[in-house]
């Protein structure tokens, strides 16, 4: 009987263990996935193909076009005035700028303006028995003489006799000598040439100035010009009075110059050409930097888009059927964000956004469409 039971059980476990296992394989059985094919949605524009001005950017610095360094030509103490030699003074037309002390240097003229007029003086008897005709001429000039004013020029000879005469007593060397040292008197200021601002100032009041110092710079602040390189394969499309727009790095302000000058030289590293254009504004300040834009030519049948769009700068991808192609594109102008090009069939769909991991053949949707 015990036998028995124990066969029983044994068989009954064998049958569960069956089943038991049986289970286990089942439920470790994967269920199959369906895979799905990932499409990338793109952004698109229809291109339209139309006539597109080429602008060319260059930039460059203002720089006053009246500006002169002031220098010293003489020796002397610099004297002050109503108005302080200082950056940012103001001086109209003919207003004394400097003034340097020029004592010493008068009483040098007094005493050669005094040397002239006792060397005429002496002769003068002379003269009258001599050359009677030209006794009253002579004394005339006496009679007018100045010691405060500027030595007049003197009276003409009215023979080579009377001129022999004249030189040989030196009156001609002192007279020379005379107007030498008034000239000389006139460096002693320094007026201003043009209305305008002083933008250095490199001397103060009482300081012993030295000959050939620099003393300063004084600029007119209404007119200005600035220096921009251009390629020369357009220096043909210039000319001088082409009206530039101009304006500052944020495009918050805008001018219009125009071209005044073009340099007649070409420069073999950079292959560009100086272009010079004049522009005025109370808002402008010498050392902006400032850009200018020149319209140079019209590309007819061209698209213009965004570099970052070009693949290799040599083609583009489009859209055709829900597939990405890469199509071949001719480059016309590079700007600085943007490319004018040829080749783009009217109608097309190309990307307007760059697409990570692209490739030719790849399958998009479309979520936008815009004209270009």
């Amino acid at each position: 009987m015990r036998k028995t039971i124990t066969f029983v059980l044994g068989i009954l476990l064998l049958v569960a263990s069956f089943f038991l296992v049986k289970y286990m394989v089942a439920s470790n059985q994967k269920v199959p996935v369906k895979s799905v094919k990932s499409v990338n949605s793109v952004y698109a524009e229809t291109i339209k193909n139309s006539d597109v001005p080429i602008v060319l950017s260059a930039s460059g610095n203002l720089v006053a076009k009246n500006k002169i360094e002031l220098y010293s030509e003489v020796q002397g103490i610099l004297v002050p005035l109503n108005k302080e030699f200082r950056v940012g003074t103001t001086f109209q037309k003919g207003e004394t700028i400097l003034r340097i002390n020029n004592e010493e240097h008068l009483a040098s003229l007094q005493a050669q303006k005094s040397q002239l007029y006792n060397t005429i003086a002496s002769v003068m008897p002379d003269i009258r028995l001599d050359y009677p005709e030209s006794f009253e001429k002579w004394q005339a000039y006496l009679n007018n003489f100045d010691f405060h004013k500027s030595v007049p020029a003197l009276p003409e000879t009215s023979s080579d006799k009377e001129k022999l005469f004249v030189s040989g007593r030196n009156i001609y060397t002192t007279y020379y000598n005379v107007k030498n040292l008034e000239v000389r008197l006139s460096k002693y200021l320094i007026r201003a040439p043009y209305s305008g601002i002083l933008t250095e100032a490199l001397v103060n009041p009482g300081t012993l100035v030295r000959q050939g110092q620099k003393l300063g710079e004084f600029i007119d602040p209404s007119v200005y010009e600035i220096e921009i390189a251009i390629n020369s394969n357009y220096k043909d499309l210039l000319q001088i009075g082409k009206k530039v727009s101009l304006h500052d790095l944020e495009r918050t302000k805008n001018w219009t110059g125009k071209v005044v000058r073009i340099n007649g030289k070409i420069d073999q590293t950079t292959q560009t050409i100086k272009v010079y254009i004049q522009l005025e504004g109370s808002d402008l300040k010498e050392g902006m930097y400032l850009e200018a834009d020149l319209d140079a030519k019209i590309v007819k049948g061209a698209t213009e888009l965004a570099r970052k769009l070009l693949v290799n700068n040599e083609s583009v991808y489009i859209v055709r059927d829900t597939v990405l192609m890469l199509v071949p594109v001719n480059i016309v102008h590079f700007n600085d964000q943007t490319a004018v090009v040829h080749g783009l069939p009217d109608g097309s769909k190309m990307l307007s956004r760059p697409v990570p991991g692209a490739y030719d053949g790849m399958v998009v949707k479309i979520m936008d469409t815009v004209k270009k």
